[in-house]
C-alpha cells in the first residue's frame, strides 16, 4: 500500500495548497482531480507528445488556410476584390484609387462589404500589418500593378522569400513598412532594388538585419530617390577604440614595412 501510494505523494508537492488533500484518518487520502490528471500524464507522457505534435501540425494547417489562394473570388468578382477580400479576412485594411475611406476590418474581424461596388477600382494601398500573411498569401497581391502603399509592419510570417516577390510592384510601390518584421535580413532587403518608384521605406526594429547602417547606405545607392527611415548610419558599425582613430597613434605607430 506505501508503494501504491508513492507516486501520489511526490506529484502533491507539484500541486498547490489548495488541491493537496489530507486525511487524519488510517484511510489513504481521495486523490484530487488535478492529482490524477498528472499522474496520467506521467504514465503516458508520449500523449503528452502527440499532443504537442498535433497542435503544431493544426496551427500550421490553419496558417495555409488562412493565406490560400482566391482563385474562385477573383474569377467571380476580379482581382481587385479577391485581394480585398483576402486582406480583410486577415483584419486589415484596403484603399481603392480615389478614394479617401479605408475599408477596415475590426476587432472582431468584421468589414464593410460595400467595397463589392468597385469591381473596376485599382487596389493603391493596402495595410497588412500585424497579419498571418505569408508567402503563399503574397499570391492574392501579386496582381495589384497599381499598388502604391503596401504596410507590413509586425507580420511575424514576412522573410526574404515574401520581399524577393515585391519586384512586380517595381513601376507603382512609393511607400513600404517593414518594421517590426522578425524574419527579414539583409538578403531580403537587398532585393528591394527593384522597386525604383518607391519613395519612403520604414525598417525600424529588425532584428534579423545585423548590419542596419551599412544596409541603408546599400539601399540609398540603389534607390536615391527613396526616404529610408527607422535606422541610423551608425547602427550596427564596429567602432574603432579612441586611441587607433587619433591622428597620433596612426602617425607614432611603426610601419611594418620598414
Amino acid at each position: 500500500m506505501a508503494a501504491a501510494g508513492r507516486p501520489v505523494r511526490e506529484w502533491q508537492r507539484l500541486l498547490p495548497r489548495c488541491c493537496q488533500a489530507y486525511s487524519t484518518s488510517s484511510k489513504p487520502a481521495p486523490v484530487h482531480w488535478a492529482q490524477r490528471g498528472l499522474l496520467k500524464l506521467y504514465e503516458r507522457f508520449y500523449d503528452v507528445e502527440n499532443l504537442f505534435n498535433w497542435s503544431m501540425a493544426f496551427r500550421n494547417w490553419n496558417l495555409r488556410k488562412q493565406n490560400a489562394y482566391y482563385g474562385y473570388t477573383q474569377a467571380t468578382y476580379g482581382a481587385y476584390i479577391a485581394a480585398a477580400y483576402y486582406i480583410l479576412c486577415q483584419r486589415g485594411a484596403v484603399r481603392f484609387a480615389g478614394q479617401e475611406e479605408w475599408f477596415r476590418a475590426n476587432k472582431r474581424g468584421k468589414f464593410s462589404w460595400d467595397f463589392l461596388h468597385l469591381p473596376e477600382v485599382p487596389l493603391e494601398a493596402v495595410d497588412a500589418s500585424g497579419s498571418s500573411i505569408t508567402y503563399d498569401g503574397m499570391e492574392n497581391l501579386v496582381c495589384l500593378k497599381e499598388l502604391k502603399y503596401l504596410n507590413l509592419r509586425s507580420c511575424p510570417h514576412v522573410d526574404d522569400w515574401c520581399l524577393s516577390r515585391l519586384q512586380v510592384f517595381g513601376d507603382s510601390l512609393e511607400e513600404l513598412g517593414l518594421a517590426g518584421c522578425p524574419r527579414v535580413t539583409e538578403r531580403g532587403l537587398a532585393s528591394l532594388h527593384h522597386l525604383k518608384n518607391l519613395k519612403r521605406l520604414d525598417l525600424s526594429d529588425l532584428p534579423g538585419v545585423d548590419s542596419p547602417g551599412l544596409v541603408r547606405i546599400l539601399l540609398e545607392e540603389s534607390l536615391p530617390q527613396c526616404e529610408i527611415v527607422g535606422i541610423e548610419y551608425e547602427d550596427g558599425l564596429v567602432q574603432l577604440p579612441r586611441e587607433e582613430q587619433s591622428p597620433e597613434h596612426s602617425a607614432s605607430s611603426p610601419n611594418p614595412n620598414l
